[in-house]
C-alpha cells in the first residue's frame, strides 16, 4: 500500500500563522418545522443563558429592539451566539402555543464536548484519535448521518463550526439513530485554528475533495482526521490549506461527486478497515 507520509519525510508542510476567523457571511435561516427544540419568551431565554446550556441559534422577531430584547442579543453576540431575524408569523409558527414575546432559542439535543474530551475517548479505548471534522455541513439529516457513520466507524469524534453548520437539533438527533449517546460532538468557533490544534497534536488531517489520492492507495492507520465539506462549495479554501493531505473515492459512473454523508460513509469505513485489520 502507497504511504503518503514517506514522501514528505514524515514532517508537516506549515504554511505560516492562519487568520483567526474568517469574515462571516449574514447568517441563514435554516429553521425546519421538524425541529422542536426551541424555547420561547424573553425570560425563558434569559435562564437559558444562566443555566448553560448550549443554544445553536437566536431567532429575534424584525425590528424588535428594545427593552430586554436588546440585552439577550448583546449576550448571545457575545458567546458567538446567531441571531437571526424573522417575521413575527415565523416565531409563531415555530410556537404556536407559547408567548414568545419576539424571541425564541433553539437548543442543542445533546451537550457539546471538548476537544479534550475526545483525546480522551481514544486513550480510554487505547486507540489512535480518529476525528471526523465537517466543514460548514448544514443540511440536518446529512450531519445526522455523517454522525452515525462515524460513531459505527469507532470514531472518538466529530467536529463541527459554530457557524454555518447544522447543529444538535431534534432532526439531527434523529437521524443519527442513538449515535449521538455514544459519539462526542466537539463544537468549535473556528476550523482552521481547531486543525492548527489537532496538527500539533498529532493527528493527520485528509481533505475528501476531488483531484485528490486514490482514497484505497492511502495510508490511513495512523491519528487521522477526516475533513469533509459543505454540500455545494465543498471544503473552504482556508482549511484545505491547512489539511495535510487529499483524498478521493475512485467513481466509475457519470456521476463526479457523491452527497456526502455517503462519501462520508465510504471514507470512515475505509479508515476503520484500516485501523482494525489484523497484520
Amino acid at each position: 500500500m502507497k504511504n503518503p507520509f514517506e514522501k514528505k519525510n514524515n514532517e508537516r508542510i506549515r504554511r505560516g500563522p492562519s487568520r483567526p476567523f474568517r469574515e462571516e457571511r449574514p447568517e441563514r435561516e435554516t429553521f425546519s418545522e421538524e425541529d422542536r427544540s426551541l424555547i420561547g419568551g424573553r425570560n425563558a431565554v434569559k435562564e437559558l443563558f444562566s443555566s448553560g446550556r448550549d443554544i445553536e441559534k437566536i431567532y429575534v422577531q424584525r425590528g424588535e429592539r428594545e427593552g430586554s430584547i436588546r440585552l439577550l442579543i448583546g449576550m448571545a453576540t457575545e458567546q458567538k451566539i446567531p441571531v437571526i431575524e424573522v417575521e413575527r408569523q415565523k416565531l409563531d409558527r415555530m410556537l404556536p402555543d407559547t408567548r414568545h414575546q419576539g424571541i425564541v432559542a433553539a437548543v442543542a439535543e445533546a451537550e457539546y464536548a471538548s476537544l479534550d474530551d475526545a483525546f480522551a475517548l481514544a486513550e480510554e479505548r487505547g486507540e489512535a484519535p480518529f476525528f471526523v471534522m465537517c466543514d460548514g455541513v448544514e443540511d440536518p439529516h446529512n450531519l445526522g448521518a455523517v454522525i452515525r457513520s462515524a460513531e459505527c466507524c469507532g470514531a472518538h469524534a466529530v467536529i463541527i463550526p459554530k457557524r454555518r453548520s447544522a447543529g444538535l437539533t431534534a432532526v439531527v438527533a434523529k437521524t443519527s439513530a442513538g449515535a449521538l449517546a455514544h459519539l462526542p460532538v466537539v463544537r468549535v468557533p473556528n476550523l482552521t485554528a481547531c486543525a492548527e490544534e489537532l496538527k500539533e497534536r498529532g493527528v493527520w488531517l485528509y481533505a475528501a475533495d476531488m483531484g485528490g489520492e486514490d482514497l484505497f492507495s492511502t495510508d490511513l492507520s495512523g491519528s487521522v482526521c477526516v475533513v469533509l465539506g459543505n454540500e455545494g462549495e465543498g471544503i473552504s479554501r482556508l482549511l484545505k490549506e491547512h489539511c495535510d493531505f487529499t483524498v478521493s473515492i475512485p467513481l466509475y459512473g457519470k456521476v463526479d461527486s457523491m452527497n456526502v454523508s455517503c462519501a462520508a460513509a465510504v471514507i470512515l469505513a475505509e479508515t476503520a478497515h484500516q485501523k482494525h485489520r489484523r497484520n
